[in-house]
């Protein structure tokens, strides 16, 4: 059955199911709020092997995008090595790439983008489609509307006004990429830091580039305004102030850092009840947001947009399609959402926490190490087969 679709949101789940309905035989137009493409946003990310799946289920090779990363190694502030973990599943390494190009490759497909097109409104019509309308007065209809439209998202507040919203962490984010410096450290591999004040994690590009981010606390959320006004001299302040006490390269990385990107804050969404009502639905952050310390969010909205796809494939409707899309995803991303937050926690303790997190982390660890068990497992080694009929979740 061949339909038409509106997308609201041109970031990685907009633009993945974008390329995933087209392989489906869906027409899709991506309907973007911002008046520019997203080419500066955000910094850094890693693709785990589920996402490396995900995208080649899509006839998608990043391969000429950022770097390997095998796996990261974790220390303490006091410079104690708590443990290691593989970054790779089945022969198949993560990748970090710059969010920038990964947006740039992924709208590389030829893709149907209006920019400019803040949804306001949307409503299903009479004969079986949804209207959507914009702020700028115009408006569009096709068969099916999909909120990719991130943590703010305006389909998932008209699919269910009671829907629960994004909720601040308390951290922020930080970070940037530092010249002529060696951490010593095999490049590619990343390492984090759960430090005495605030969380460092680095990683080096094979070119000699640095890449890192930090996560001070910040108990009362600050506006976009309130945070572009923070200077470059008064986050190198801030972090020098946070890192002083750590045995760790976070002082020297910053100190070699041009330009160090705007914070911006971390949210998360809890789990939201209602995915979809009549033709329209949500995906990606705007379902489920996963904490960036999992390293999953890229790779959940990957994973959406191929089971979206396949189930508007072989559904016999719409709404059948949804139905079978909730079925199939919803277990695995709130397991996934589950163990981010659990692990996002550990960011921000008190001095006291920080002694029986460090050794639960290491004694974990330790004992992974010796069984040969790898906690992370479960989350690499899921595999989507386009060809694959949809069937009932595993």
């Amino acid at each position: 059955m061949t339909y038409t679709a509106l997308i609201a949101g041109g970031g990685i789940a907009g633009t993945a199911a974008a390329i995933a309905l087209r392989k489906a035989g869906v027409d899709a137009v991506i309907h973007e709020a911002y008046d520019r493409t997203a080419d500066q946003a955000g910094a850094f990310l890693t693709l785990a092997p589920n996402a490396l799946d995900a995208l080649r289920a899509l006839d998608l090779d990043v391969g000429g995008l950022g770097f390997e990363t095998p796996g990261i190694t974790i220390s303490s502030g006091s410079g104690r090595r708590l443990g290691a973990l593989s970054y790779a599943h089945g022969g198949v390494v993560s990748r970090t790439v710059k969010r920038a190009d990964l947006y740039r490759f992924l709208r590389g497909h030829d893709l149907r983008i209006e920019y400019g097109k803040r949804l306001t409104a949307a409503a299903c019509t009479p004969g079986g489609g949804v209207l959507a309308t914009f702020a700028d007065g115009t408006t569009a209809e096709a068969d099916l509307l999909i909120g990719a439209d991130g943590l703010r998202s305006a389909v998932r507040r008209i699919i269910d006004p009671d829907a629960p919203g994004a909720r601040y962490t308390g951290l922020l984010t930080v970070g940037g990429y530092a010249r002529g410096i060696s951490t010593g450290s095999e490049p590619g591999m990343m390492w984090a830091v759960f430090g005495k004040r605030c969380f460092f994690v680095h990683t080096t590009h094979p070119d000699g580039e640095v890449w890192w981010a930090a996560n001070p606390a910040q108990p009362v959320e600050l506006t976009p305004a309130e945070l572009a006004a923070v200077t470059a001299r008064e986050w190198r302040d801030r972090l020098s102030e946070l890192f002083g006490n750590d045995r760790s390269p976070a002082l020297d990385i910053i100190a070699a850092t041009g330009e160090i990107l705007a914070g911006w804050n971390s949210y998360e969404v809890p789990s939201v009840p209602r995915w979809h009502r009549g033709r329209m639905i949500v995906i990606g952050d705007a379902a489920h947001a996963t904490a960036p310390s999992i390293g999953q969010g890229a790779a959940m909205a990957v994973e959406d947009a191929v089971v979206l796809a396949k189930c508007l494939r072989d559904s016999p409707g719409v709404e059948a399609a949804f139905a079978a899309y909730e079925r199939l995803r919803r277990g695995r991303v709130e397991r996934v959402v589950e163990q981010g937050n659990r692990t996002g926690g550990w960011k921000a303790l008190s001095p006291l926490a920080r002694v029986p997190r460090d050794l639960v982390m290491s004694l974990g660890m330790k004992l992974a190490a010796m069984t040969g068990a790898d906690p992370s497992r479960w989350i690499y080694e899921h595999h989507l087969e386009w060809e694959e009929p949809v069937g009932e979740p595993v």
